[in-house]
């Protein structure tokens, strides 16, 4: 039996009810945080948490609770389903009401959350994962972490059935990130990343990463690259609450680097391994 977090309350599985007028189902009007548990542990919650406010604010849905009431249903609830290592999906929309494209009035929002166990994908992050190029079609807000993922979707689907693990999205020329990580190039030792604008979502791992690069004194350049600097690169990694630190070996049949992870790559690995207190890429 499954518990799932139901506005505010936790409940059984099969007594979870949503509203086929719900606008999130309608809509996709309402946002989501997934957050990354390790041996029990929220990682990084408070950063997921302040994230699911603040694209919550930027479409003008509040959040029914503070904070630290918030974090603390999201830990019973892992603590409840008995998670060690997965994941917390969470979720907000703006309520149902009867359908119309306007804010309706008086509608209290619906709050739902739930639990995964999910291992760590440590046979893709020994050998890197193959990527593919395509057009990035999402609407001009991405960085609301917003319910409405088609564009994502579809690109994923795309990546999945050509064979590829991911898709490297670009606008025109322009490297964005990927249908739903971040992405990052190395060449001559420097980390380039598309910058935080609303083109991309600012991932909380991208975050975590970039503070590693401060720590350890490795350049960062947080500038757009086009898909032809994106082959060009001598090695080249993505980045996700699930994926971690991933690196990436092949994009659209074009090898990167000699073909195998790269050296700084391994090292942003380990860091990030010490920053989640385990120890498995070597």
């Amino acid at each position: 039996m499954e518990w799932i977090l139901s506005n505010g309350e936790i409940v059984k599985e099969q007594d979870l009810e949503i509203s086929k007028e719900d606008r999130g189902y309608q809509f996709g009007d309402g946002i989501y945080e997934v957050i990354r548990v390790y041996e029990g542990d929220l990682f990084t919650a408070t950063e997921h948490i302040d994230r699911f406010y603040q694209s919550a604010e930027k479409i003008r849905i509040t959040v029914p609770y503070t904070k630290d009431v918030f974090h603390k249903m999201l830990h019973d609830l892992v603590e409840m389903n008995s998670i060690d290592n997965g994941q917390v999906y969470v979720q907000i929309t703006r309520g149902a009401a009867e359908r119309n494209h306007q804010f309706p009035v008086n509608v209290e929002p619906v709050v739902v959350g739930y639990t995964k166990s999910v291992e760590r994908p440590v046979a893709f992050m020994e050998q890197g994962v193959k990527a593919t190029l395509i057009e990035d079609v999402r609407w001009l807000r991405c960085d609301i972490k917003s319910l409405n993922l088609l564009g994502n979707v579809m690109a994923k689907q795309q990546a999945y059935e050509e064979g590829y693990f991911e898709a490297v999205l670009h606008r025109g020329d322009t490297v964005t990130e990927g249908s739903s990580s971040n992405m990052y190039g190395i060449k001559d030792g420097v980390v380039y990343t598309h910058p935080a604008t609303n083109l991309i979502l600012n991932g909380i791992t991208r975050r975590v990463i970039l503070e590693i690069c401060e720590e350890f004194g490795i350049k960062v350049v947080e500038e757009p690259f086009t898909k032809q600097q994106a082959l060009e690169m001598d090695e080249f990694f993505m980045s996700s609450t699930t994926t971690e630190v991933m690196p990436v070996v092949e994009i659209s049949g074009h090898t990167i680097g000699n073909g195998t992870p790269g050296k700084m790559t391994r090292k942003l690995q380990q860091a990030f391994e010490a920053r989640i207190k385990l120890g498995v890429i070597s």
